[in-house]
């Protein structure tokens, strides 16, 4: 997607660790135009899949993917990162480890928002090692529901979580790959 790739260059930073920053547009401060337009290019290519729910985890996959879900005119749901006392005893939980703060969390989603009736979309802003992605097929097959695939804003082909994902035989969307942020240089592979 050129406007995302555009917007990569012109406006992300890479940190030590290959950590790109787009927090001034992406999962930060938020270009909505540019997650609205993002939003209608996975409905394009996930329209035909009956998808019932947008599911994400919080929080910056929360914008993207409410922007995606008017598309498809389905609810979003996403996991929480704490659990609160308004989640009740019923929910589904799992541990997730993120590549960019290093660290692990348990994830949580209330049971009442997962059913075997639903086809999932996953809307992430980042696959690198997949972690998060995985743990979120994992909490919406635990609750009987079928994961579609998943769309990525940004997909870092240095790392193997979306080709792991791929091989297990989900459909992973990425808008802009990634191939290499060596020397301070951003290379697409497409």
């Amino acid at each position: 997607m050129e406007l995302l790739k555009k917007k990569i260059l012109s406006e992300s930073e890479i940190l030590p660790g290959s950590v790109l920053r787009v927090d001034s547009f992406l999962n930060h401060q938020v270009d909505v135009e540019l997650l609205r337009a993002c939003g209608e290019e996975w409905y394009k290519l996930f329209k035909d899949e009956g998808i019932t729910k947008i599911l994400t985890i919080e929080s910056s996959g929360i914008g993207i993917a409410c922007l995606t879900a008017q598309y498809f005119g389905v609810p979003v749901v996403y996991a929480k990162k704490s659990r609160s006392a308004t989640i009740g005893n019923d929910f589904y939980s799992t541990k997730v480890v993120s590549y960019t703060h290093g660290q692990s969390y348990e994830i949580f989603i209330s049971k009442k928002f997962i059913s075997p009736s639903d086809k999932i979309l996953i809307i992430d802003d980042f696959v690198a090692n997949g972690s998060a992605l995985k743990v979120l097929i994992n909490l919406a097959e635990k609750g009987g529901a079928t994961v579609v695939g998943a769309g990525v804003a940004i997909e870092k082909l240095d790392k193997d979580g979306g080709k792991l994902l791929r091989e297990l035989g989900y459909r992973v969307e990425s808008l802009a790959k990634i191939k290499s942020l060596d020397n301070g240089k951003i290379e697409f592979a497409d």
